[in-house]
């Protein structure tokens, strides 16, 4: 077989089943599976009904399960704070928290979206998913983000991780699968970013 109909046989490949394949010029290697997106494991594009909405108001099982594990790390954290647990993220989150205690839950519901939007629209969630907030350095600066109340340190930061790991596996994402360990290695790479002291 001629490259140029190598060549001609991938496009053709790739433009059916390009997420199972890749083309590559030596016949003697097998393609090498492109490993699906988080958000795509996650549940993907794949439309169901919104748990939070009235009937008929649907959304990608993808951004649901984000949804679902962002607001489990915020009820536990949450939790933690009003319940003095040493070691929480008081200091980090007391503005919302004390919004929270006197009954506004708005700025919760933005951090909610806010977080969101940055898993969704940064895993794979394609173009129904954007993230239009803060980039994570002035995101978590208080000086430029009022919902913070301090910078975090890399303690802070590990307890953070602790609970979302928490909130997957309240969400059906066990400890031990690899699925578990990519959202892990996400949360690793933004700690230059968000650790600040």
């Amino acid at each position: 077989m001629t490259k140029f109909s190598k060549l001609a046989l991938c496009a053709i490949i790739l433009g059916g089943f390009s997420f199972f394949t890749s083309c590559n010029n030596d016949d003697d290697k097998p393609a090498t599976p492109v490993k699906a997106s988080i958000y795509t494991r996650l549940g993907g594009t794949t439309k169901t009904q919104d748990p939070r909405a009235s009937s008929g108001i649907m959304i990608e099982k993808g951004r649901l399960a984000f949804r679902s594990v962002v607001d489990t790390t915020i009820n536990l954290i949450v939790a933690d704070i009003q319940a003095g647990a040493s070691g929480n993220l008081g200091a980090h989150f007391a503005p919302i928290v004390g919004e929270v205690v006197s009954g506004n839950a708005s700025n919760v519901a933005v951090l909610s979206k806010d977080l969101t939007d940055f898993f969704s629209a940064n895993t794979g969630g394609g173009a129904s998913n954007t993230y239009t907030g803060l980039d994570m350095v002035s995101a978590h600066d208080p000086a430029k983000n009022p919902r913070m109340g301090t910078k975090s340190n890399d303690a802070d930061y590990s307890k953070f991780e602790g609970y979302v790991g928490m909130a997957a596996n309240k969400n059906n994402v066990a400890s031990n699968t690899e699925l578990y360990t990519d959202v892990v290695a996400v949360l690793e790479s933004l700690r230059t970013q968000i650790v600040q002291k």
